[in-house]
């Protein structure tokens, strides 16, 4: 039985998305804190949230073959259909919030970054932190005192990446190339440069220097709006991850749910920061840019009246009899 064109392309997108979740698990997993699964940086939620904003819901289940192929290799039978489910519905959940107050992917207004913040990042990724650490509360793998560490982990983690990957991936989809200067691309890369720089010495000295990196945010965004802060915010919330789970720098000498709740603080500050900042940015210039036409069309306008002459426009003497 052959497949019609359309189901075919279907089925190609839904592995595509599972390979991609798998893949992007594997990344993840290398920085795993507990029972080498749950870990503070979870790209598949990014990708998870992604494929639905672009495909719409009915790609769950490359979502959900990702994550039962990624979870059938760490726990049992039983535990790896309910994390599946918890990691299939949090972004489903995130995804149905986020269409419901019409979140738009070019994240052009300040209510785009706030809801893709607070909707699809916070309150979606609770679903998945719940189910998954109930999970493994249920079979054992981890005991009543470890609850609210392993939330706190696994909360962040999948909130991380959601902000990290949408945003630079939505970012990409805009990028053209060819409507940018050279000095334009060397401010660009001195940009990202930088920011790695900063935060590459922050997240792993002593002293407490993370927030070095928001004049960088704020540079990105005044200067390059979304396509700038994307990025920016995928180096500084990447390296800041990394340093909670070596327990480097800032992070040092802290306790597992400390480390991750200011970890979470830091990240959410500092993407809703650049993201908020990129689209209020973008707002006025498109404001902007709709007087500018509003002004050339009332110009053109003018410049093709042609006006009566004074003599018609004043009332004329009465005629003599």
């Amino acid at each position: 039985m052959q497949l019609s064109p359309r189901l075919g392309r279907y089925a190609f997108h839904v592995v595509v998305v599972a390979a991609c979740y798998y893949v992007g698990a594997r990344v993840g997993l290398l920085q795993a804190l507990v029972n080498d699964q749950v870990t503070p940086l979870w790209p598949p939620t990014g990708v998870a949230v992604l494929a639905l904003l672009l495909g719409g819901l009915r790609m769950w289940p490359g979502v959900a073959l990702g994550a039962f192929t990624t979870n059938a290799t760490l726990t049992d039978l039983g535990a790896t259909f309910l994390i599946t489910a918890g990691n299939t519905l949090a972004p489903a959940v995130a995804y149905l919030l986020l269409k419901r107050t019409g979140f738009r992917p070019e994240m052009d207004r300040t209510r785009d970054a706030l809801a893709l913040v607070l909707l699809g990042g916070f309150v979606g990724m609770a679903v998945s932190a719940t189910i998954g650490t109930g999970t493994l509360l249920v079979a054992g793998v981890i005991d009543g005192s470890l609850f609210w560490s392993t939330w706190t982990v696994w909360w962040t983690g999948d909130a991380l990446g959601v902000l990290v990957f949408v945003p630079i991936v939505l970012a990409l989809r805009s990028l053209r190339l060819r409507n940018h200067s050279v000095r334009r691309w060397v401010e660009a890369v001195a940009l990202v440069v930088s920011t790695a720089v900063v935060m590459a010495v922050a997240s792993t000295h002593d002293l407490r220097l993370m927030y070095l990196v928001f004049p960088f945010l704020i540079w990105a965004a005044l200067r390059f709006q979304h396509l700038g802060t994307a990025p920016c915010a995928l180096i500084a919330t990447t390296l800041a991850a990394r340093g909670a789970a070596r327990a480097t720098g800032p992070f040092a000498d802290l306790d597992l749910v400390v480390r991750m709740v200011t970890l979470q603080a830091f990240n959410g500050t500092a993407v809703l920061t650049a993201l908020l900042l990129s689209a209020v940015i973008a707002e006025r210039n498109a404001a902007r840019a709709a007087i500018e036409r509003t002004v050339a069309q009332l110009a053109d306008v003018v410049a093709r009246y042609q006006p009566l002459p004074l003599g018609d426009l004043l009332p004329k003497p009465p005629e003599k009899r």
